[in-house]
């Protein structure tokens, strides 16, 4: 994994705010705040999506981030931007905005609810 990389990936995402990376699975992860909005894996950088998001960066012909899993290629929703907003902060900004949005829209979820217990282990008094 390209260290340069990295490196160009967090100046080309700096206009969004405080980033941080933090290695994970062969790969980085990059954070503005706490919000989780983009990985670097197979020396590209990936974009997190939606459904908000995705026709974006599906009309765009952006690349899905795709792994092997079990013998079967298994993919997240994150996206290579443009090639061409690999060039500039100014070039990439609508692409990170898309990331960080999802991002946030991503947090305003309800948390999945925990199963009530059964009525055979309930007591009645």
């Amino acid at each position: 994994m390209s260290k340069e990389l990295l490196d160009h990936a967090l100046e080309l995402l700096a206009p969004l705010g405080s980033l941080r990376s933090r290695r994970m699975f062969g790969g980085w992860g990059i954070y503005v705040e706490d919000l989780f909005i983009a990985i670097i894996a197979f020396d590209q950088l990936f974009l997190k999506a939606d459904d908000v998001t995705l026709p974006r960066f599906e009309a765009a012909g952006c690349r899905r981030f795709e792994y092997e899993r079990e013998g079967k290629m298994a993919g997240l929703r994150y996206f290579s931007p443009p090639e061409d907003a690999m060039e500039s902060p100014a070039l990439m900004r609508p692409w990170a905005q898309l990331a960080l949005e999802a991002a946030l829209r991503a947090r305003q979820k309800p948390a999945a609810r925990k199963p009530k217990p059964s009525s055979s282990t309930s007591r009645k008094y």
